[in-house]
């Protein structure tokens, strides 16, 4: 509809009016029988935290989205501003979102009663109707929703308990709106009984002042499960007055996190052909997510934020990109050799328990990396520790199995030096010295011939899967150039074995 300009003008059109939580409930409404997406951008959730936060909001009750770090809690508060009216009008200049047919503010009030019909009026964008706090140990009551202003009480020459002395804090600006209050249980408990009339009488009191003003407000709460959150917990009678308690958590498949990841991750660097990733490294960066969230050295109640995969996955990038700057290279594939770099993405990401502490984080992130390449290997690849399957009438031959010419290369006391700044060219053919190697990979992953680059990555992922099933030796030190393939059993009596072998066939991450 046109904006009109004053309130007379805004009668004449008949323009409806409703309470916040009605009007989200309308809207909602509407998007259900449209069928159309609720929530973009939010992986996951279809069949578990949509359907609750949807049912909380027809019930037009106030929500708080429980979860560990890095489930999106935020972003979904934030999305529900989406339901809103994109436009909803106010009486121009106030500090509330004051409703035109009903202020509550002294300025509002006043505004209506002097001009009438010829009272302003200024329409708000929905983006400007939500409001957001960080619950920290120092927010006051006065932050959250007022107090009084000595200066503007003199100024107007007002008594101190005159509705026109009041500063208004964030909440009651966020009038008509949508106020979500993030990490709750860091709020000092005597001001989250300052929340408890918002919750249920719905309006602010001042001070120990009789006036009362109401407000019309979603409230949306975010916070990490009681028994993490040490710094401190959300008191009883609060938690009775929020409608609806809904519980996030992490993406339950390795597709929906690397739906997640694409969406965030920053690796559109430079176009869609410069950058080529193959989906098993999506699935190898993801899976180390996945192994820290049952890692025993992890402390789980802390949760694995989905930031560690986006960050190791941008990592990965960045290294990669290092090498074709370095080279000149025209394509950028991430290699197996850029995995140690991945652990800066990763150890500001998860808190070890004592064991966890005791082994070191490095040491930790880097038997993650190994499980996560152990595991997506097997999903492309045969078993490497499986026994060969005979055919009928070929008892009493030997039955080859598909990494027997490469094995028996490298038990010859031939070996394979990479590094991860390393030319392509060479890269290849330093990859190609392994016979069967190629044919292989290829095999067994649907890689187009014309595509070098990302062939060269995954037979280098054919040597890595070997090394994490101890058919392989691998000397690997992070913060030194390269790294060298070579005979398991070569490299026992030899004492040619690294520490990264050494996990490897202990396995207890």
């Amino acid at each position: 509809m046109q904006k009109v300009k004053t309130l007379g003008e805004l009668k004449s059109t008949g323009y409806e009016l409703l309470p916040v939580k009605e009007e989200l409930r309308r809207n909602l409404i509407k998007k259900l029988k449209a069928k159309e997406e609720l929530f973009p951008g939010i992986v996951g959730y279809d069949e578990t935290v949509i359907p609750q936060i949807t049912n909380a909001i027809l019930a037009k009750h106030d929500i708080i989205l429980l979860g560990l770090r890095g489930q999106a809690k935020t972003r979904l508060a934030r999305s529900l501003v989406k339901l809103l009216d994109e436009w909803t009008p106010v009486i121009a200049g106030t500090e509330v979102c004051d409703n035109p047919y009903a202020p509550i503010s002294y300025y509002g009030v006043t505004k209506v009663a002097e001009l009438g019909d010829a009272t302003p009026i200024e329409w708000v964008h929905r983006s400007e109707r939500y409001g957001e706090k960080l619950a920290t140990p120092d927010v006051t009551i006065a932050d959250l929703i007022g107090d009084i202003d000595p200066l503007k009480a003199a100024h107007e020459r007002l008594h101190y308990s005159h509705e026109g002395a009041i500063h208004f804090g964030i909440v009651p600006r966020t009038n008509r709106g949508i106020f979500t209050i993030n990490e709750l249980p860091d709020l000092q408990p005597r001001i989250q009984v300052g929340l408890f009339n918002i919750l249920e009488e719905r309006d602010i009191q001042i001070r120990g002042f009789k006036l009362r003003i109401p407000l019309d407000i979603m409230m949306v709460f975010t916070a990490n499960p009681e028994d993490y959150t040490n710094r401190g917990s959300i008191i009883t009678p609060l938690k009775d007055r929020i409608a609806s308690q809904i519980i996030t958590h992490y993406p339950h498949d390795i597709d929906d996190a690397i739906a997640i990841t694409d969406q965030e991750a920053w690796t559109k660097r430079y176009g869609e052909e410069g950058l080529v990733i193959p989906y098993y490294f999506k699935e190898i960066i993801e899976r180390i997510a996945f192994e820290a969230r049952e890692s025993d050295f992890v402390d789980q109640k802390s949760g694995v934020s989905a930031r560690l995969a986006i960050g190791a996955m941008e990592t990965l990038v960045s290294n990669a990109e290092r090498r074709s700057l370095l080279n000149s290279d025209e394509v950028i594939v991430p290699r197996i050799t850029d995995l140690p770099f991945v652990i800066t993405g990763i150890t500001g990401k998860v808190e070890l328990v004592f064991e966890g502490e005791e082994e070191g984080i490095s040491k930790v992130a880097q038997a993650l990396m190994g499980r996560a390449v152990k595991t997506i290997f097997k999903k492309y690849f045969p078993d490497p520790l499986a026994k060969p399957m005979r055919r009928k009438g070929e008892e009493g031959k030997e039955v080859k199995t598909p990494y027997d010419d490469i094995l028996k290369w490298f038990a010859s006391g031939n070996t394979v030096s990479l590094t991860d700044t390393m030319p392509f060219e060479s890269y290849l053919k330093e990859l190609s010295k392994v016979p069967n190697l190629k044919e292989l990979t290829s095999r067994n992953i649907n890689i187009p011939e014309a595509d070098r680059f990302s062939l060269a990555s995954a037979m280098e992922f054919v040597l890595d899967g070997l090394h994490q099933h101890s058919k392989l030796a691998k000397d690997e030190h992070f913060g030194k150039p390269g790294i060298n393939y070579r005979d398991m059993v070569g490299s026992i009596f030899t004492g040619k074995f690294s520490d990264d072998d050494e996990e490897s066939e202990e396995d207890n991450y």
